[in-house]
């Protein structure tokens, strides 16, 4: 099997009343919920990915916690692998590169939270890996960053992020498209 879809960290602390709230977080996992039943009904492979953050400042997926669990709308079933992760890139001490290579995956199609951190480090990694990558530009949902006493809107850096990996290490399109 050739294609897999990797869902990185749906979880509840980045939606409404959620620890870490995301911009356009709820509109990007209804699209995600889609692009997960697509891949289902071609049985294609999805693959899980929920981080928990266990440093002593952390503020959110604290594990054990109803916010460190993955969203009812693409809740895994009993069948699909589901790694939990420590950092950002979704390859690092997770057994994702394993678990790809024992289903034969080769073009991975990315969605999920945040796009200027998880999604976009290990959409990276993955090119890194010799993976052919897709990401699913409307099934990911970003924030608002500062730099230098300038605010960045969401919009702007989830543009922004979108644009640096579609130069070169996937192709970046509305899910409807992939």
């Amino acid at each position: 099997m050739d294609d897999a879809l990797i869902v990185i960290d749906i979880q509840n602390d980045y939606f409404p009343g959620g620890a870490m709230e995301l911009e356009g977080a709820t509109a990007a996992e209804r699209v995600a919920s889609e692009l997960v039943g697509r891949f289902r009904r071609a049985g294609r492979p999805v693959v899980h990915v929920r981080h928990e953050n266990v440093g002593a400042a952390a503020t959110f997926f604290l594990p054990g916690t109803s916010g460190a669990q993955i969203r009812t709308l693409v809740s895994p079933l009993p069948n699909e692998t589901v790694l939990t992760k420590l950092y950002p890139n979704a390859f690092r001490e997770t057994g994702l590169a394993d678990r790809l290579e024992d289903l034969g995956a080769r073009r991975l199609t990315f969605c999920g939270m945040m796009t200027h951190m998880c999604v976009d480090t290990s959409v990276r990694a993955a090119f890194d890996r010799g993976f052919d990558c897709s990401l699913a530009a409307d099934a990911c949902a970003t924030r608002a960053l500062s730099f230098g006493g300038r605010r960045v809107a969401a919009v702007d850096v989830q543009a922004v992020f979108l644009a640096a990996l579609g130069m070169a290490f996937a192709r970046v399109a509305p899910a409807a498209e992939l």
